[in-house]
């Protein structure tokens, strides 16, 4: 058995996941029409990746948001090809998205130096160009943050997802018995003894289903951040869930489907995720039998989906890895959980391996074959035996 040691966490403040900018190439130099002499290009200007780098800080650095690259030398009769203009780099954190005005991926950048071209310098005066510069590219563009982790942390609110973090880590976010107490996106890491580190990213979430309004509790606005994320940590409190006395009790199997029913609605390909479920509260009265409940009800989803409406139903129900009750006041079940967060990955990183060789073996396979199977040009000489 794995165990962990010490846990951290972090609470953005003032998050800011996109910002617009705007960009421009710098101009190419003078041409020099009488000795043929061609100006310098203009500068490019380039998103690059750093992994200690944030939006916020980018927006405090440059409060303008304008990145304009140096202009390229005139040629002159010393230097009759004109240097090219100082390029522009815009620092930006890993697991950034580049689109332009219309919306269009320009790229991605997920590791770090990672870097994209956004404006192009303009060509230097030259005997094609009448010995006159061009301008740079303008672009507007939009940077959209989508913090990459290794655990994704689902559930409605007052599940005790803040109780939860604040148990494996020690920290202090706001906790609260009413709904919304997370405005902005936690992130957090495990270190096991092996010095093995697993990240957790908490989302707020958006009980679209049960009458919020758009944005409230900022849920959906951070659901993209869970597309990166290579595995889900359903949390759902084991005496179920009500959001108001205006809305309608529901039952922890009920919250599973809805919250089900609401990464469906952001984003299909969230439901193949790789998932696990903590049940919550486990130190409440009767939590033992609504426990036994719910488990028989995960085993028949579909012996139980009579109880919704029709278009709360999801196509496709969560098949949960492991299920680990769990009490985030007492501490009960948080090693294992622990526990099987780290197996679960390990299992996954192993298949993944495992899929990546078979892939690599069979381009190998079909290489050879193809290399085999050629038949020798008509030109070709044999040499007698």
């Amino acid at each position: 058995m794995v165990r962990c040691s010490c846990v951290w966490f972090r609470k953005y403040g003032n998050f800011i996941d996109n910002l617009r900018l705007f960009t421009r190439g710098g101009s190419g130099g003078m041409g020099y029409p009488r000795l043929g002499g061609e100006g310098g290009k203009g500068g490019d200007v380039w998103v690059v990746a750093h992994n200690k780098m944030t939006l916020k800080q980018l927006k405090d650095k440059y409060p303008q948001k304008r990145f304009v690259a140096g202009e390229g030398a005139n040629s002159r009769v010393s230097a009759l090809k004109g240097s090219k203009g100082k390029d522009c780099e815009i620092p930006v954190p890993v697991g950034i998205s580049v689109t332009d005005e219309n919306g269009k991926i320009i790229g991605e950048l997920n590791k770090e130096k990672d870097r994209i071209l956004v404006a192009e310098g303009g060509l230097g005066g030259k005997l094609l160009t009448n010995f006159l510069p061009l301008k740079g590219q303008k672009r507007v563009i939009h940077l959209d943050l989508k913090l990459i982790a290794d655990i994704g942390l689902v559930g409605f609110p007052n599940a005790g997802k803040s109780s939860l973090l604040g148990q494996v880590s020690h920290a202090k976010p706001a906790i609260a018995d009413y709904a919304f107490t997370t405005l902005k996106p936690q992130l957090g890491k495990i270190m096991y003894n092996d010095f093995k580190q697993v990240s957790i990213f908490k989302v707020r979430h958006l009980v679209r289903s049960e009458g919020t309004c758009l944005n409230k509790g900022m849920g959906h606005k951070f659901l993209k951040h869970i597309e990166r994320t290579r595995q889900l940590l359903f949390v759902v409190d084991i005496s179920g869930f009500q959001l108001s006395s205006q809305t309608q009790y529901r039952t922890a199997f009920e919250t599973i489907i809805l919250l089900t029913k609401e990464l469906e609605l952001y984003k299909e390909e969230l439901q193949t995720k790789p998932a696990l479920l903590a049940v919550n509260k486990m130190d409440l009265p009767d939590a033992q039998d609504k426990f036994h409940v719910l488990m028989n009800q995960l085993q028949n989803p579909k012996d139980f989906l009579h109880l919704f409406e029709k278009n709360m139903i999801p196509e496709r129900t969560m098949e949960f890895q492991h299920i680990i009750p769990i009490s985030a006041i007492t501490g009960e079940g948080i090693d294992e959980l622990k526990n099987h967060i780290r197996k679960s990955l390990d299992e996954h990183a192993n298949q993944e391996d495992d899929a990546y060789h078979k892939k690599q073996l069979l381009n190998l396979q079909i290489s050879n074959t193809i290399f085999y199977s050629e038949p020798p040009p008509k030109n070709s000489v044999t040499s007698p035996r």
